[in-house]
């Protein structure tokens, strides 16, 4: 089957790239500009005409790539056009004409790259972050993880397993037969190594999660206290309605920021108060279960009412800035003890102070964001694999200290297969739906 899509994303712009891979893309090729095929990897100038008749569609560029020398690593062609949805609309319509060749589904392209062999997983899904990056930070992280660093680590580790479970087997095979003490040796030493190497990828703070889907920051306080106030300066426009009737933001409210590039989600939420209204109550709850999930929350209080409830004091204890709004009003210092606490004055109406408080969260940004290893998870199923592949090493160390080497040898190869499934060394067909499906069509 031939599959093709356009690749340049919708919407009219100056050039449309329509990508085709399958064992018929020659045919396809020869089929609309009625010529033999261009020379390979060379952009060469044809007439696009439709299948039946002599129609011209559109002229553009032609660029075949005959396999396994492609993205695909199957025989491959990128189409040029002008960039109007009529035009490809027209493209399209000749294509789904052709016998054996059907729209792609949303990253096939990239999944058989993937099933020749072209990339890894990790690689696959990096291209796919790379494609949806917002911040620069985003940018580079996918950039360096298709660089390979991270999956030469895990297939290092990996063989490295693989050698020490030739030697158990080796043990298995001739029960009779004593290992050499330096086998044994080593052995231990390099489960070891990779317990240790394991637990401090493991132990990253979530760095390469909080720049794949966003570092999430809550306002919370009570009622009109100003936090949906702050919520629309944050995001220079109006995302939540700002009201003097107290309780007005029931729900949750989410928006998407780039602050000094890095992708931050805020969450605006309900005020807490007691209330007897069932469905602010439930908004309340919402707004604690926010809390719970949030890298930083912005405790948003009014500067004329500074008698905190448990529910506030307890918020303030991690990840936490104490934000007085309306300090326009204030008449007197603010209370010591206050003062002790992670706070900043501002005045949302006078605009005052606000810079600083930026400024605060920019720092704790940073400082969330500071990783030194060149291995980063970017996917809860990486840290999944990861845990399990742990999980067996700790279970094979227990086994073999007990001289139980059948039982030790597959928890070793249960901990290869895990550290497999991240870069796709193993069958893997039961997750490459969820993988690739999150791609756009066309790549």
């Amino acid at each position: 089957m031939t599959i093709y899509a356009l690749s340049s994303g919708p919407g009219v712009s100056g050039i449309a790239v329509i990508r085709i891979s399958g064992q018929e893309t020659s045919k396809v090729i020869e089929l609309l500009t009625r010529k033999s095929l261009p020379k390979p990897r060379v952009a060469t100038l044809r007439k696009i005409n439709k299948i039946n008749t002599s129609e011209l569609v559109d002229e553009g560029v032609i660029l075949w790539f005959p396999g396994p020398e492609s993205y695909t690593g199957e025989d491959m062609a990128e189409i040029h056009v002008h960039g109007s949805k009529a035009v490809v609309d027209a493209l399209h319509s000749c294509l789904s004409d052709i016998e054996n060749c059907r729209l792609a589904e949303p990253g096939e392209f990239t999944k058989l790259a993937f099933q020749n062999g072209k990339i890894n997983l990790l690689k696959a899904e990096s291209i796919a972050d790379l494609i949806s990056a917002e911040t620069e930070i985003q940018r580079q992280q996918a950039i360096k993880i298709m660089n390979g660093k991270s999956a030469d680590q895990f297939n290092f580790l990996r063989e490295k397993l693989l050698k020490i479970l030739s030697h158990v087997e080796a043990k298995i095979d001739f029960p009779e037969e004593d290992l050499p003490n330096n086998i044994l040796e080593e052995i231990k030493i390099t489960a070891d190594e990779a317990i240790k190497k394991i637990k401090r990828i493991l132990n990253d703070q979530k760095v390469g999660e909080r720049i794949r889907e966003g570092f999430k920051i809550a306002i919370l306080g009570p009622t009109n206290a100003g936090k949906s106030s702050l919520m629309n300066h944050l995001s220079n426009r109006d995302v939540a309605i700002v009201s003097e009737i107290a309780g007005t933001t029931r729900d949750v409210i989410e928006t998407h920021l780039n602050i000094d590039g890095y992708p931050v989600i805020i969450s605006d939420t309900a005020g807490i108060r007691d209330s007897k209204d069932e469905i602010e109550k439930k908004g309340i709850r919402l707004t604690l279960n926010r809390a719970e999930e949030a890298d930083l929350k912005l405790v948003v209080v009014d500067v004329k009412n500074l008698d905190f409830s448990n529910i506030l004091k307890d918020l303030l204890h991690e990840n936490a800035i104490l934000v007085i709004n309306k300090s326009d009003l204030l008449e007197k210092d603010i209370d010591p003890e206050i003062k002790k606490t992670n706070h900043v004055l501002i005045s949302i109406k006078e605009n005052k102070n606000i810079e600083e408080l930026i400024l605060k969260i920019k720092n704790d940004l940073k400082n969330k964001f500071i990783t030194s290893d060149d291995i980063l998870i970017t996917r809860e199923r990486h840290r999944q694999h990861l845990q399990q592949c742990l999980d067996h090493l700790n279970n094979f160390n227990k086994k073999k200290e007990i001289e139980d080497f059948d039982k030790a040898a597959e928890d070793l190869r249960l901990a290869t297969r895990h550290l497999g499934m991240i870069v796709g060394k193993v069958d893997v067909e039961e997750i490459l739906g969820s993988i690739f499906n999150d791609f756009c069509i066309g790549k």
